[in-house]
């Protein structure tokens, strides 16, 4: 049956039921037994019509977008490359994209790329498992990221091979300065002559990192897919700063399962207790500061909530009596008529989105997130697909990134000298 039919008999249908409805009325009385049977068919043609008519729509969508993709397919802008550049790399991101997409639809998949097996059922994906981006886009896709991210940026990292899915390290296992306990165990000691010497060993612990997947989906219209430079700018930059984001944030506040292990959660955090509640003094500062590991002084930063912004800007040095001396500790001497200092002592302020909120703990902290470890496994896997976003004529593209972090310090260190713990990563508490 076709669609006008179907409508046509919806009308007639109607026109029946109104007839009903205006007999009854007409004549001031309810249905009869017959006419309530009759109602009660018409309605039930009426919804199986409905049904019908709506898919017949379906179907009529279906057939005009599967002509639109054979003649996508046809036109192919990769075609030539296909035909006569098969030992090429590809012309540019946007150009690789592309070829991704027209093998997403069914098309003919380009021999320049690269195919990554799955590792379990396949889920319909191209090639059972996407496409490799091409090394050199790879490289530039993940330094976009890192540049993006002002916190991964700070990190130390290392690129396992490809025949591993994690990293095992052996890490000194020192939590103590005090004699005895340097380097997990080693003891240094000055001797008489003849004395007895004493033996002495350094302990170890195992640090291990297994790669987790971060997953990141960009839509692209139908308009968009024609043109490989706006492609490749809209996903490269969308990409990048989604991924950057992301890692940020779990670097900072990561719970260690399915992602790395961000320091917040991480044993070696050192919480400073405030010394107002809901504020920020001179005094908090310089308390964190003081239980800063010294050996990350020349390397650590400073990450704030912006909403911290108006408590360091009237933040003053108090003097040996407690009274407030006047002198703003954050603010340049001509105060708001100048830029405020992007330092506190002496080491840069970064506000960041993943910190907490004013008077949470973490709404600033002080890091050296050179003493933070990341693996990642090179190559970003992209896929493409159609059918995510069908109706809305947009094709949706996947990117995987493998990635794990953690601390490199499993507690914080107890000084050989006084009894504050040190940390390469310090926040001021709740």
């Amino acid at each position: 049956m076709e669609l006008t039919q179907v409508q046509e008999k919806l009308s007639l249908l109607s026109h029946e039921l109104e007839g009903v409805k205006f007999t009854c009325e007409k004549e001031s009385r309810t249905m009869s037994e017959d006419e309530k049977k009759r109602t009660a068919d018409i309605l039930d043609e009426i919804d199986a019509l409905k049904i019908r008519a709506d898919e017949i729509e379906l179907e009529e969508r279906m057939s005009a977008s599967l002509a639109k993709i054979k003649e996508v397919r046809r036109k192919s802008p990769n075609a030539d490359l296909i035909r006569h550049d098969q030992k090429k790399g590809f012309r540019s991101f946007g150009d690789f994209l592309m070829a991704v997409y027209h093998a997403g639809i069914g098309g003919p998949i380009d021999p320049r790329l690269s195919t990554r097996a799955a590792t379990g059922m396949s889920e319909g994906i191209p090639a059972d498992g996407g496409f490799l981006v091409d090394t050199d886009f790879s490289k530039d896709l993940i330094r976009r990221t890192y540049e993006t991210g002002l916190v991964i940026s700070r990190a130390d990292k290392i690129a396992v091979g490809p025949s591993s899915n994690g990293l095992k390290i052996n890490a000194v296992a020192e939590t103590s300065r005090v004699g005895g306990s340097r380097w997990g165990g080693i003891l240094g000691y000055w001797l008489n002559e003849a004395g007895t010497k004493t033996a002495s060993a350094p302990k170890f612990r195992q640090m291990e990192l297994s790669l987790k997947k971060l997953i990141g989906l960009c839509y692209a219209t139908d308009e968009l897919l024609q043109d490989a430079s706006a492609l490749e700018g809209v996903i490269s930059a969308g990409f990048a700063e989604e991924f950057g984001f992301m890692l940020d944030d779990a670097l900072i506040n990561g719970t260690g399962v399915g992602q790395p292990l961000g320091i917040m959660n991480a044993a070696c955090l050192v919480g400073m207790t405030r010394n107002t509640v809901s504020t920020i003094h001179s005094e908090d500062i310089i308390n964190m500061w003081a239980r800063l590991y010294g050996k990350s002084w020349p390397k650590a930063v400073w990450f704030i909530n912006q909403d911290v912004i108006p408590q360091l800007s009237v933040m003053a040095l108090a003097d040996v009596g407690g009274t407030v001396s006047g002198t703003l500790t954050y603010m340049p001497p001509n105060g708001l008529s100048q830029s405020p200092y992007a330092t506190l002592m002496g080491r840069p302020v970064i506000p960041i989105e993943q910190c907490q909120t004013m008077g949470t703990k973490g709404d600033i902290i002080l890091a050296d997130f050179k003493e933070y470890l990341v693996i990642d496994k090179g190559g970003i896997q992209s896929d493409s697909s159609i059918h995510l976003r069908f109706q809305y004529d947009e094709s949706c593209f996947r990117f995987v990134y493998r990635i794990d972090g953690q601390p490199k310090w499993n507690s914080a260190l107890t000084p050989f000298k006084g009894s504050n713990t040190q940390s390469p990563f310090v926040a001021l508490n709740t």
